[in-house]
């Protein structure tokens, strides 16, 4: 499955966020957790990445390891092939 992370550093540790991520090399993602892409906003504290895995708990693990200096929301996600023929049957129905 495929899930798009927002994430937006807390001001107060905004220093120790970078540090952190420069210190683990960008901050990859575990075995099991596909990063397919990720994305910073400029001039801003804030993200979002794109990654693919079927284990959640692998997910949820990974996110709470940043949930002391990054507010992170986690979204499942579709791609254009997934969705169209969704929604060729909803306007099928009328």
């Amino acid at each position: 499955m495929l899930f798009v992370l927002s994430w937006t550093i807390r001001h107060d540790c905004r220093n120790h966020a970078m540090k952190r991520f420069i210190e683990s090399g960008g901050a990859p993602a575990p075995d099991g957790v596909k990063m397919l892409g990720r994305w910073h906003a400029v001039g801003r504290r804030t993200g979002f990445g794109v990654v693919e895995t079927n284990d959640l708990a692998l997910l949820q693990k990974w996110v709470l390891n940043w949930s002391d200096v990054l507010d992170m929301d986690v979204y499942p996600a579709m791609t254009d092939e997934q969705i169209g023929p969704l929604m060729v049957d909803v306007l099928k129905q009328g």
